[in-house]
């Protein structure tokens, strides 16, 4: 397989994708095993794209490091004597961090050699049907041809207006490489992003200040979840200012002073070392030329069908750069494959993001799938909700990880669930069950009549599929 570079002029290949994040390398490897000619064209010079080295990964192995920080400091508890208190080595939770990376990126070099999928270091523009151009580091272009094109170029992170990122205003890429822990940290966006790194850094105990526009944190989850994690991210000393607009940030001799008014309509200000910046992400599609093609946009996203067909025949999209698909690696991942099926004419289904589990991994865990409650109600459905608290639920008792609960959605009719939403221990694994039920259209009895394992965490599933209908065992 030629190397990353190197390139066959002449050559059409059956598809060319632009980007190798989740999307784009999920959807190489699939078309590779289905036998199908594939490029894969990145502008960066190590696959894997932003979710790898700069996203998802790097995040989570420094939540771990974090949760570990929480052990130690549980250790009594747990009949652990420790001589002292537990130092943190910052720079070898870095080098951890890059470790990690690193080995998944060679690991997707070898994944595409292994199912002869070549990749070409440089920028793609659209440059015709059927065509690219590709601009390379050392300014050279080379054409691409390909019967089909795939754009999975991803997304950037937003900043506000007047805004720059540099070593004091962040965005989700400086953020990961500080050279020391800061003692005061400002966060604008109470997404899932902003409360992963709140929770990273306050248990490192910097001093941690939110600000939300909107009336609660983490808005795409249920309002219960909402309110229980907000509840115990300020027992944590995590500062939140709901109903918050972020007014100006300016550059001081030491850090950056925020000013902002507040939900009273006060005008407020404090300092912080640095501030990190997590209001969304935008389309990476602006430098691709399709202005000169069919593909349809919308604020810069792109439009396309189930199938992630685009305008422009031959030409699908995926991942962060689709119009209405939610951002989140695992969703490209399967928008890539979905596509891939369909170009090689293979049995495949149309997307349905009515099944697509979040996963928030602070501390405690949120995740959820399907329905909220105030959705299915806005939808004119009359539900059955059960709830069951993790400190009913032995195996918690056990981690010592008490907080938070399940809550279950069915439809009145005939316990078909419609949502399940949770906060606490180890719920982003635990969400793979709720997951998995609202794919089989499965009912609150069918989860009932389910055996489950004791003691795990897990089981709590079974018990708020119980509180449905009032017969819950353990609370």
């Amino acid at each position: 397989m030629p190397a990353a570079g190197a390139h066959d002029p002449n050559k059409v290949y059956d598809l060319a994708i632009i980007g190798s994040g989740p999307g784009g390398y999920w959807a190489a490897i699939r078309a590779g095993e289905y036998g199908l000619a594939t490029v894969c064209i990145e502008k960066d010079e190590k696959l894997g794209g932003t979710c790898l080295h700069v996203g998802c990964i790097p995040t989570k192995a420094l939540l771990y490091s974090a949760d570990v920080m929480d052990t130690f400091r549980n250790a009594k508890e747990l009949g652990f004597d420790l001589p002292g208190p537990v130092a943190v080595n910052w720079a070898a939770m870095q080098a951890r961090k890059n470790k990690i990376v690193s080995k998944h990126a060679k690991g997707i070099e070898y994944l595409f050699k292994k199912n002869k999928v070549e990749w070409l270091r440089g920028e793609a523009k659209w440059a015709g049907p059927g065509t690219l151009a590709v601009k390379q580091a050392d300014g050279a272009v080379k054409q691409v041809k390909a019967k089909t094109i795939m754009i999975a170029t991803g997304s950037t992170a937003r900043l506000l207006p007047g805004m720059q990122a540099d070593d004091r205003i962040l965005t989700n890429i400086e953020i990961l490489s500080l050279p020391e822990i800061p003692k005061r940290l400002a966060i604008i966006g109470a997404g899932a992003v902003g409360v992963e790194f709140a929770s990273i850094y306050r248990r490192f105990d910097t001093e941690v200040t939110i600000l939300e526009m909107l009336p609660r944190i983490v808005p795409v989850e249920d309002e219960e979840i909402s309110k229980e994690l907000e509840k115990h991210l300020r027992k944590q000393k995590i500062n939140i200012q709901t109903g918050a607009k972020f007014e100006r940030a300016e550059k001081t001799a030491t850090g950056v002073k925020i000013a902002y008014t507040a939900s009273d309509g006060t005008a407020q200000t404090f300092e912080a070392d640095k501030l990190l910046v997590a209001v969304g992400r935008a389309p990476l599609t602006s430098a691709l030329g399709l202005e000169k093609s069919k593909v349809q946009l919308e604020r810069g996203f792109i439009k396309t069908d189930g199938y992630m067909r685009t305008g422009e025949p031959g030409v699908y999209a995926i991942g962060d750069v689709v119009a209405g698909s939610p951002q989140l690696a695992h969703v490209a991942s399967m928008e890539g494959l979905v596509a891939v099926a369909h170009i090689a004419g293979k049995p495949t289904h149309a997307m349905d993001y009515t099944r697509v589990p979040n996963c928030t991994y602070c501390e405690p865990q949120v995740a959820s799938v399907g329905l909220t409650e105030q959705a299915a109600k806005a939808k004119g459905l009359a539900v059955k909700v059960g709830r069951f608290p993790f400190a009913g639920n032995s195996k918690a008792t056990i981690l010592g990880m008490h907080e938070g609960f399940i809550k279950m959605i069915a439809d009145a009719k005939d316990g078909t669930l419609l949502g399940i939403h949770m906060i606490g221990p180890v719920v982003t694994e635990l969400v793979a069950e709720a997951t998995l039920a609202l794919q089989l259209n499965a009912s609150a009895d069918e989860l009932m009549e389910t055996i489950h394992a004791h003691p795990t965490v897990y089981e709590a599933m079974l018990d708020a599929a119980n509180n449905i209908y009032g017969l819950t065992i353990n609370f």
